[in-house]
């Protein structure tokens, strides 16, 4: 256990998070600003969004490999001086192709922020402290998702969509000195040959515990992200007629319940072990939930207020996988464990972001009116949700050890 004083670890990681977070989601509130400067169509608009998650998820299986060999202070506040350079970029952009490689040098910049936590946890604090550890730094994550909301919202007629951007700039800077000045109980294998860390990494792949986890991550986290990160805006001023003001109050409320579901599973997690609730069971109960939720959205018997704020809460729950395969390894391999995973989290975000709005150009397309066109776009990701939750309750797997 580390002498440290626990926030003097926690809080720096958790501000590094809260930066991707909101970099991650603040495309969604300055879209129609985006779509009027550029003139592009929806299907643009996902590819320029998403370029940040491809980015992101191609680094996934390097970071891990990186974060295991050089340990997780040294990799995420480097990557955050890529994540600055990004923002600055995107607040000087004067074509799609210059927002595109912008924003895929933040995507690349911040790809670090949670598996880096997740990383020093393993690194500094005892195994029981680890689930309850990384609920709290996505706690900061939501806290992020909040203020690309009404926050967001109303800066953005002082600064402007550039301003934002440079404001930006500065904060990951700050952030990357703050984790770099860290302290750090290294136990990383800076002298593992690269032959063995890969032989590692290929061990996780070949493993069918992963590919249990996989599926469910790729398409419910990965869902999710998509739709919190651009669409859910969109979608409530198109299917709910709503002002943009309106919608992202509402994306707000869902940002403030994924928030409290985080916090919740930090502080209750370890209490409903010991009274038989498993970590497994309260990770299946929400990706159940997850995909009834998405359903009440399309088919309208949900409220949007409603609707939007219990996926945010259920949400939160979903992050549990991380744990829980990350059980069934050694902890020299928590790396490319945590990376491996969050890879596919984010292939779902990227093909979901990007393939939503091609389905909604499509359709429209074929004469279907723009409510219709998104419904239906979403109908496709629920059935492919109920597919992934269906393989990973089909057969559990046994703990490691």
């Amino acid at each position: 256990m580390t002498t440290n004083p626990w926030w003097r670890i926690f809080l720096p990681f958790a501000a590094g998070y809260f930066l991707s977070y909101l970099l991650r989601n603040v495309n969604a509130v300055i879209a129609p600003e985006l779509t009027q400067s550029l003139g592009i169509s929806a299907s643009a608009l996902g590819l320029l969004t998403s370029a940040y998650l491809l980015a992101f998820g191609l680094f996934q299986l390097p970071l891990g490999l990186l974060l295991d060999r050089y340990g997780p202070r040294r990799v995420e506040s480097g990557l955050l001086l890529v994540a600055a350079a990004g923002c600055a970029l995107f607040a000087h952009g004067q074509s799609l192709g210059d927002l595109v490689v912008a924003r895929a040098l933040i995507g690349l910049g911040v790809s670090a922020c949670l598996m880096a936590s997740f990383k020093v946890f393993s690194l500094t604090f005892p195994a029981e402290r680890q689930a309850s550890l990384n609920a709290a730094v996505m706690a900061a994550g939501g806290a992020g998702a909040l203020t690309a909301t009404t926050p967001l919202t109303l800066a953005l007629p002082l600064l402007g969509w550039r301003g934002i951007f440079i404001a930006l700039a500065v904060f990951c800077l700050l952030a990357a000195l703050a984790i770099f000045t860290t302290p750090e109980k290294s136990k990383v294998s800076t002298d593992e040959p690269l032959a063995a860390q890969l032989r590692g990494l290929v061990g996780i792949l070949q493993s069918a515990t992963f590919w249990r986890y996989a599926p469910q991550t790729t398409m419910v986290v990965g869902g999710f992200m998509a739709m919190q990160g651009l669409w859910a805006v969109p979608w409530l001023m198109q299917v709910n007629g709503l002002s943009r003001t309106a919608a992202a109050e509402h994306l707000l409320l869902a940002g403030v319940a994924m928030l409290s579901g985080f916090l919740l599973v930090a502080l209750l997690v370890q209490p409903l072990k010991r009274l038989g609730v498993m970590p497994s069971h309260l990770f299946l109960a929400g990706m159940i939930s997850g995909v009834i939720i998405n359903a009440g959205l399309i088919l309208q018997f949900l409220s949007p207020q409603i609707g939007w704020a219990l996926i945010g809460l259920v949400f939160s729950v979903g992050n549990l996988a991380y744990v829980l395969l990350q059980e069934h390894f050694p902890p020299d391999l928590s790396g490319r464990v945590n990376t491996a995973l969050n890879l596919c989290a984010f292939a779902g975000a990227f093909g979901v972001q990007w393939g939503f709005g091609a389905v909604i150009d499509l359709l429209m397309g074929m004469n279907l009116d723009r409510s219709t066109a998104y419904r239906a776009s979403f109908g496709v990701l629920v059935v492919l949700q109920v597919f992934s939750v269906y393989w990973y309750a089909r057969k559990p797997t046994e703990r490691r050890g």
